[in-house]
């Protein structure tokens, strides 16, 4: 049976991007994302539900999202779901979902460079040969 595991998701930084650099000196950015959605209840009352995703980016990707993006500022983002399972330091199982960030779309008109509106698409190798742990 095929498979398939593609996430877009259109939301606000809720902090600014964190770059750092694996052992193979690949650039890494690790973000959070807030999407808000909004409904009305059998009563007709407003309802606001906000969903808060970890996000992860390699390569020139990651060093362009650290580059041009604050905690606060609206993005598009493509990737993939990934599930994440750790042990934590008082030796509880830990898990949780993260999107792994193939590209980006500026949502802004203009940057603060001055350039206009534009897709970031990442040229960068599968995660496979990047020396990323999984």
């Amino acid at each position: 049976m095929p498979n398939y595991n593609k996430v877009i998701m259109i939301g606000n930084l809720t902090r600014d991007p964190e770059l750092s650099y694996l052992p193979s000196q690949t650039p890494v950015t690790e973000i959070g994302l807030a999407t808000n959605r909004t409904w009305h209840d059998k009563d007709g009352n407003e309802k606001e539900e906000t969903c808060f995703v970890d996000c992860r980016a390699y390569g020139k990707t990651a060093e362009n999202i650290k580059k041009y993006f604050t905690k606060g500022r609206a993005i598009m983002i493509e990737g993939r779901l990934r599930f994440d399972q750790w042990d934590a330091k008082d030796g509880t199982k830990r898990s949780k979902h993260q999107i792994r960030v193939n590209s980006f779309t500026f949502l802004d008109s203009k940057q603060q460079d001055g350039s206009q509106s534009q897709r970031e698409q990442t040229n960068e190798p599968p995660d496979h040969n990047l020396d990323i742990p999984f």
